[in-house]
């Protein structure tokens, strides 16, 4: 790539891209995918979220970020708790469960309550578990940054990915996909 190809347009009107063009452009960054949960009272809730990140190690800090028409996140902020569990590569169907608006999410699932209070799901690849630290708003989103309380790992297996609004890094065409790719609104 030339410098060139860089340089920002001398002529014309420049514009912001549309959502779809945003869409269609961050799909080419490969991402991990996590469920973010976190207790209502005594009721389990969460989402599918893809937007995950360390921030810090000294303090322990991480991010995620969460859509502010998601009904998981208010419930998850009132709490002040979480837990981000980043799915392995043969959890679509929970990342399916959590990245939906229908249906109860832990009808049938396996789970188990943190020491935090938090659920904890089964099979994926860490479990960190975290404190609301502090929130930012960012357009229609919130990043959330977390004090990370305590981390799990869990024996070697491969991450579920999320590239070009699908699932792996196979030769794919590029498409134009839903919301993010899956069905909902994730977060």
């Amino acid at each position: 790539m030339s410098a060139e190809s860089l340089t920002a347009p001398t002529t014309g009107e420049v514009t912001a891209p549309t959502p779809q063009e945003m869409r269609r452009a961050m799909g080419a960054f490969a991402t991990g995918v996590t469920v973010v949960t976190g207790m209502d009272r005594s009721d389990p809730v969460g989402f599918a979220c893809q937007s995950f990140a360390s921030v810090s190690l000294e303090p322990p800090l991480v991010l995620f970020c969460a859509d502010h028409k998601g009904r998981a996140w208010p419930r998850i902020r009132e709490s002040g708790r979480f837990c981000v569990n980043v799915l392995a590569e043969d959890q679509t169907d929970v990342c399916g469960r959590f990245g939906s608006s229908r249906g109860s999410k832990y009808d049938g699932l396996d789970w188990d309550p943190s020491r935090w209070g938090t659920p904890s799901l089964r099979g994926v690849l860490i479990r960190v578990h975290a404190e609301v630290y502090d929130v930012h708003v960012a357009g229609d989103h919130d990043v959330v940054i977390g004090r990370v309380l305590e981390m799990e790992t869990m024996p070697e297996q491969r991450p579920m990915l999320f590239f070009r609004g699908r699932f792996g890094v196979e030769e794919q065409p590029v498409t134009m996909p839903g919301p993010w790719g899956w069905g909902d609104h994730w977060g």
